[in-house]
């Protein structure tokens, strides 16, 4: 078995989770062997994690002939052209969530979340996903989305269950909320294609997703989505600065508050909220009532180890958990974090897929009718009606 040989494109928060994950692969011969990205902290990036190679621009990664898979850890609206290019060099490409998004034309009028049609928006997202899949299905190459929470023990659980059970998936109910992102794109629709809802909201959507295919392989139907209806707003827009302490979120504009709800072909429902207004934590929860129980996935918060502490004066290189701005009073620790969110397992899986040459459990199809239900989510909220698909 040849050795897998990684390159990975950002330097950010979440190229450090994959990096984490990379580092716990076991039974595979894997190395993560050059890193991509503009700024000047690479460097000190490269030497944390002991990668050899850095470019400061993504195609000479691509280009670099020692390098197999390519790990696309950038903003949102970097996505698509990196996907191309990678995959018309030979190379796997694992790309981290969303998909891809609508992030401006030459001839829109800033800033794009309030001057371009949400119906416009789906079209052109519908047509360059669209290119970009038929590319993936003919290229011989893997694709590999980033969908962690597909990966997170509580969710592949809560499928290993549907598989055993075969019982009817009647309603779901899934949220991704926090405080804010610290990201400076995440207040521009030109960097990452929505706000809240997308940028949130992709994980539980998909998880809501892969849960009524696991159900319908396991009883023999097809099932898919045939409406959606959706409702964003900025429900901070209102606070004085000195209120906006806690809150992280200060949107351009895009939305810090959505929630959307689909119908199922076989009638039943799923509702996504998102929110960047919420306080204590990350919640990353999915609920699925069957016909036969009920299954509570909570992935952060959980109760693996609960503190109440008055001092945190010394605990300053104590890790918590994502998103918690203090460490006394009651907290609820995330114990081994890339496992808990599924890192872990999903790095795990695209090695093996490399490797041995399967597809990844989390691939395009997922990638794309994620990003087709937020894009018509979006239209939905805009002309206040169902979107049927």
């Amino acid at each position: 078995m040849a050795k897998v040989r990684v390159g990975i494109i950002g330097s950010g928060f979440i190229a450090e989770m994959h990096l984490y994950a990379y580092r716990r692969v076991y039974g595979l011969d894997i190395a993560v062997v050059a890193v991509a990205s503009r700024g000047d902290h690479v460097i000190p990036f490269a030497r944390k994690h002991r990668i050899p190679t850095t470019y400061r621009d993504y195609r000479d990664l691509i280009a670099d002939p020692g390098v197999d898979v390519i790990d696309i850890c950038t903003p949102p609206h970097c996505h698509n052209e990196m996907i191309v290019a990678a995959l018309e060099a030979g190379r796997h490409v694992i790309c981290e969530k969303p998909f891809t998004g609508y992030f401006g034309r030459i001839d829109d009028r800033p800033p794009i979340g309030h001057t371009v049609a949400k119906s416009v928006m789906f079209e052109r997202v519908m047509e360059e996903m669209t290119e970009t899949r038929a590319l993936i299905r003919t290229s011989g190459r893997l694709f590999m989305y980033a969908e962690d929470w597909v990966y997170a023990p509580a969710i592949a659980k809560t499928a290993e269950i549907l598989r055993a059970t075969r019982n009817k998936i009647l309603f779901m109910k899934a949220e991704e909320s926090h405080s804010g992102s610290h990201a400076p794109h995440a207040a521009e629709w030109a960097q990452t294609g929505g706000g809240a809802l997308v940028r949130m909201g992709c994980h539980p959507l998909s998880a809501l997703l892969f849960l009524k295919q696991v159900e319908a392989q396991a009883r023999g139907e097809t099932i898919s989505v045939t409406d959606v209806v959706a409702d964003v707003g900025n429900v901070s827009a209102g606070l004085a600065p000195e209120e906006r302490q806690h809150i992280n979120a200060d949107p351009v504009d895009v939305e810090d508050w959505g929630m959307l709800t689909i119908t199922f072909s076989d009638g039943t429902k799923g509702t996504v909220f998102s929110g960047d207004m919420i306080m204590g934590g990350v919640r990353n929860l999915v609920e699925t009532y069957t016909s036969g129980g009920t299954l509570l996935a909570n992935i952060t918060p959980n109760n693996h180890m609960t503190t109440y502490l008055t001092d945190d004066s010394r605990l300053g290189q104590v890790y918590f958990t994502e998103k918690v701005d203090r460490k006394t009073g009651w907290q609820f620790l995330c114990l081994d974090e890339e496992w808990t969110r599924g890192y872990v397992q999903e790095i795990q899986d695209f090695m093996e897929c490399v490797a041995f040459g399967r597809q990844p459990l989390s691939g395009v199809d997922l990638a794309f009718e994620t990003m087709r239900i937020h894009y018509a989510g979006y239209w939905s909220a805009e002309e206040g009606r169902r979107i049927s698909l």
